[in-house]
């Protein structure tokens, strides 16, 4: 097989895909109580020991506060399949 056989096959692969939409989040501030859509880009994660050391953060677009909340399993499953960057926190013991 050459090269350009496999550009077609590639091409031909994705010839049928339509654009994907970015995947959007739905947060909100706890100080201005602000209720809004966030790109992964403008989330962090960070995944602690412990249910207590994982949290999510972003900055709100509306006030500027800087906003933290806990991350269950299941919200952390949704930041990371949804391109949010991540954060392994490591214990200093």
């Amino acid at each position: 097989m050459s090269l350009s056989d496999s550009v077609l096959s590639v091409a031909s692969a994705f010839a049928g895909m339509r654009s994907v939409s970015p995947v959007v989040f739905k947060a909100g501030c706890p100080d201005c109580r602000g209720r809004f859509e966030l790109a992964a880009s403008a989330l962090r994660l960070a995944i602690g020991a412990t249910s207590r050391t994982t949290f999510y953060s972003f900055t709100c677009p509306e006030c500027g506060a800087a906003v933290r909340k806990p991350a269950g399993e299941r919200v952390v499953e949704l930041l990371t399949g949804g391109g949010v960057r991540t954060l392994r926190l490591h214990s200093t013991l």
